[in-house]
């Protein structure tokens, strides 16, 4: 059973060369924008909108990096929902030397009509037992 305060998403990425800043330790950007991309997949979920998209990121602060090779393990905890919102917080840990790389108290999505103004969602509580995913919103490609 899930206690509050447990990371309800996890994913994990392996630092390639090419993730690497000019130091040779893991490039922040490149870790945002999985934090960022990993967030936006959570949010699509919970909201059961594809059209969830980041309004707020609070203040980050990198506390160790890695190096290639090493293994990254992201967190998001979902904290709120708002009317139009969904509010959560990362935490990224190195699994090689289980040091916390960074943590972001409140990344907050937010979900759009088909116009890009906010819509209310309806949800009030994260799903564990069935995802939210959303319906196709056009035909699906023929397969070749």
């Amino acid at each position: 059973m899930r206690q509050p305060g447990d990371i309800s998403f996890r994913t994990r990425k392996w630092v390639k060369p090419e993730d690497l800043n000019a130091n040779g330790t893991l490039f922040g950007g490149s870790l945002l924008r999985w934090i960022d991309e990993e967030a936006a997949i959570y949010a699509i979920v919970q909201l059961g909108n594809r059209r969830a998209v980041t309004k707020y990121m609070s203040e980050i602060e990198f506390v160790s990096s890695a190096v290639e090779g090493d293994l990254i393990e992201m967190g998001l905890t979902a904290t709120r929902f708002g009317r139009t919102s969904l509010t959560m917080r990362a935490q990224v840990r190195n699994m090689i030397t289980r040091e916390l790389i960074l943590s972001i108290d409140k990344i907050v999505f937010v979900s759009l009509d088909e116009n890009g103004e906010p819509v209310p969602h309806g949800y009030t509580e994260i799903t564990y037992d069935r995802d939210r995913i959303p319906a196709p919103t056009s035909p699906r490609r023929p397969q070749l």
